[in-house]
């Protein structure tokens, strides 16, 4: 819609002295060769006035010489000043006119030429006749310069350089021979004649120049107004009305009519607010942006681009209306006048951007930023009224297998699913989004049943946990739920948010699949893992840690075979932090990378200084194996140490399996291609399957300290797990390795059910490094029979 006409502005009152002579090219932004064209344009319609002048004035000056010079001498001067001002004015008349736009700057400067050619002519007066002139011959001669002087500072005012040589010449002439005749103050009249008529020349030249110009920039401007009130009527999206102070129709564009879905002509008199409520009118059901139309109107205030609702043949536009009010010439109010323009597609637009920045775009759901907003309206709800609201964060079990297993596509068409599910399970009084990745949240504005709340809990987590058929799938996934209530657990949404997020940490770290409320000590806890993770960070930071080296035995002899290099954390302050504590913050706080390659490094380097060669086990995170360098740190360690390959046997996970599609695989092979032993640590938990057996070539299985102790009690399904996994190993041709023997009875249970190895308690704890290398020393024969 057009809001405002451009309009070139008017030329500033200082014109270039020099550009206005003609002395240079161009100056103050103007447009000079149309000035100059205009120039010349002046000078040519007076130029015969300007010949008329010089001819009376040479007639004047040729009588008054008449009797006192010879004849012939009068009339060569009469004859030389007519052909010279007939040359000049043949010369102007010789341009090409009025079809001219343009002229150089050197057109200009020739008209100099001329100003001096008369100049000299009109000189030869006052020096070769000005001596021989009487008293009265003087007043005519000197009313004839005169005459000429001033019609010439008249007619070429519009060239200056032309005018101003003449002037100057002959007022430079007449003063001096006033001087030599002894006439200093008809001298002294003249040469102030001369300026003031060479001044009022310039001054005449300058007017004009900024008539022309100021003409110019109007009509450009008018040109302009016309273009964009051309485009104005022709775009059809906007059009002007106006109203008397009675808020009736009084004018308006055909177009308006038009949108109104109305004949054009028939609205005069009619109120505008009564069109523009349409059907509304009778009942007086107004919507809000009337109203506020209806109290700019009454207050008489200027507004600008008020939207407001039009119901045009059953359909809803969006109209955007600006006006000013108008007075008579006596200040009375006498209405407005205005514009108004369809808006719609604009506004829809706005609305679907507006969408998109808060819908999240795969499942349709409320977004974060949506979730926060809501949040924060139902806070400030509940506050008001002294009521409860609450915050639910939902996280889905078992789906991050889920995506890296069959793929992004099929994770995001099941958490389609699941926003489906979770839809159906809503009232008005509860709103659910989706907070990214697999997080959903729910708002209940009003939390003041609790029951009903928990319920929607359960129902939460019994809905998505039913399974779901996708691509010829059937997937198990589940949910885990944090709930929080304001005011008791937040006052702020910042805060609330926070609560659910410690209340939804309790219940994955309880396996899942349940939900649970915000207490206060998950607070503590959470501050609790803050510290420590600070304190984590100094202690790789500041070499805080140190390895302790358990015994690996002969199950059956009981001879050395190895050690297994374990972690161990000692804070000035907190003292002993256990592994099974520090180590997962560790892995959360992305910094198991950085520890276990110290712990590889220090632990190797140690290794190679064992006077005897016992094997060294080292346990390997998932993260650590995910990286594709990590088979190369491998390599460059063993070189820097000395430590053979095959002394090192790195212990991996069943869990490194679980992500698909990453490097895990090739860097193992990479691994055991350096001769390099691999262990399956803590098998038979979690996710055992005996496809992992397949992934890699492992030479040894280690059982779980949990089925050594549940066989050792006479738990049948823990012996019958011991026995198949032995056979297993035997039959792949792999050792075994029974964890957590800590008595004589679990001992010989294990080498009645067939075990390799062994390490606990029973052989020995966990040592330090001068420890571990003094039973090194003392056990290196057995050492060297336990390993073949």
């Amino acid at each position: 819609m057009v809001r405002s006409s451009p309009t070139t502005p008017l030329v500033h009152p200082h014109v270039d002295l020099r550009a206005l002579l003609g002395l240079r090219a161009a100056a103050d932004g103007v447009d000079w060769p149309r000035i100059r064209a205009s120039q010349l344009r002046s000078g040519r319609r007076a130029i015969l006035l300007f010949f008329s002048a010089h001819v009376a004035g040479a007639g004047l000056a040729g009588i008054a010489l008449a009797p006192l010079a010879p004849e012939w001498l009068v009339l060569c001067w009469m004859a030389l000043v007519l052909t010279i001002a007939g040359w000049v004015t043949l010369s102007r008349l010789r341009w090409r006119g009025d079809t001219a736009l343009t002229a150089t700057v050197g057109e200009i400067r020739r008209t100099a030429l001329e100003g001096i050619a008369i100049g000299l002519a009109w000189s030869v007066l006052p020096f070769a006749f000005g001596a021989l002139a009487n008293a009265r011959a003087n007043v005519d001669i000197w009313g004839a310069i005169t005459l000429v002087l001033t019609a010439t500072a008249i007619t070429t005012g519009a060239l200056p350089l032309l005018s101003l040589s003449f002037i100057a010449l002959l007022g430079a002439a007449c003063g001096v021979t006033l001087l030599l005749v002894g006439a200093p103050l008809l001298a002294v009249g003249a040469i102030l004649l001369t300026l003031l008529l060479g001044s009022g020349s310039l001054s005449r030249g300058r007017v004009l120049v900024l008539l022309r110009a100021n003409q110019m920039a109007l009509v450009e401007r008018d040109q302009t107004v016309s273009l964009l009130l051309r485009e104005f009527e022709d775009a059809g999206s906007d059009w002007l009305w106006e109203i008397d102070a009675q808020r009736r129709l009084m004018r308006a564009s055909p177009r308006f009519a038009v949108s109104l879905g109305l004949e054009p002509g028939t609205l005069s008199g009619i109120p505008i607010l009564q069109l523009l409520a349409g059907p509304a009118w009778e009942n007086g059901i107004f919507t809000a942006e009337l109203h506020a139309l209806a109290e700019k109107l009454k207050s008489r205030e200027p507004f600008a681009d008020l939207p407001v609702p039009i119901e045009i043949e059953g359909e809803r536009r969006w109209w955007q209306m600006s006006a000013s009010p108008k007075f008579d010439e006596r200040g009375v109010f006498a209405g407005f006048r205005g514009v108004s323009s369809d808006v719609t597609e604009q506004r829809r637009a706005t609305d679907q951007i507006h969408r998109m920045a808060r819908f999240d775009t795969l499942t349709g759901l409320p977004n974060r930023l949506h979730i926060n907003e809501s949040l924060a309206a139902a806070m400030t709800e509940a506050d008001k009224w002294g009521a409860r609201c609450a915050f639910m964060m939902i996280d889905l079990d078992r789906f991050k297998a889920v995506n890296d297993t069959l793929g992004h596509p099929v994770g995001d068409r099941l958490l389609q699913r699941v926003a489906e599910r979770l839809r159906r399970l809503v009232s008005d009084n509860e709103m659910i989004g989706r907070l990214g990745g697999d997080e959903f949240a729910v708002v209940v504005r009003d939390a003041r049943d609790s029951a009903r709340v928990e319920a929607l809990a359960q129902a939460i987590i019994d809905t998505v946990s039913r399974p779901y058929e996708l691509d010829q799938h059937t997937l198990y996934i589940g949910a885990s739920v944090g709930l929080a209530l304001a005011p008791r657990d937040g006052r702020t949404a910042e805060t609330l948010v926070r609560s659910a997020d410690l209340a939804l940490y309790r219940s994955k770290d309880k396996g899942g699949g349940v939900f649970h409320a915000y207490e206060p000590q998950l607070h503590i806890a959470a501050e609790e893992r803050r510290v420590l993770e600070i304190a984590l960070r100094a202690a790789v930071e500041q070499g805080q840690m140190d390895l302790a080296y358990q015994p690996v035995v002969n199950a059956r002899s009981g001879g050395l075979i190895g050690f297994e290099a374990l972690l161990r954390w000692t804070h000035p302050e907190l003292g002993v932090i256990p592994p099974s504590k520090f180590i997962p913050l560790a892995e959360e706080a992305r910094l198991i990378g950085t520890i276990g390659e110290w712990v590889l490094r220090t632990a190797c380097h140690e290794a190679a200084r064992w006077e005897q060669p016992a094997r060294l086990a080292i346990n390997v995170s998932p993260d650590q194996l995910h990286n594709p360098a990590f088979a190369t740190l491998v390599a460059e360690t063993l070189a820097a140490s000395g430590l053979p390959a095959d002394r090192l046997e790195l212990e991996v996970t069943e869990s490194v399996f679980l992500r698909e599609g990453t490097s895990a695989v090739a860097v193992l092979e990479q691994i055991l291609d350096l001769g390099v032993r691999l262990s399956l640590d803590d098998f038979g938990t979690g996710y055992s399957s005996l496809g992992y057996l397949t992934h890699t070539r492992f030479s040894s299985i280690k059982i779980d300290r949990s089925f050594v102790q549940s066989a050792a009690r006479g738990t049948r399904e823990a012996i019958a797990i011991i026995r198949a996994v032995v056979a297993l190993a035997d039959s792949l041709g792999m050792a075994t390795t029974a964890e957590g023997v800590e008595t004589e009875q679990e001992h010989e249970m294990v080498q009645a059910l067939g075990c390799t190895r062994a390490q606990g308690f029973y052989f020995g704890r966990p040592l330090p490094v001068r420890e571990a290398r003094m039973i090194v020393s003392r056990n290196g024969n057995e050492t060297s029979r336990a390993r073949a």
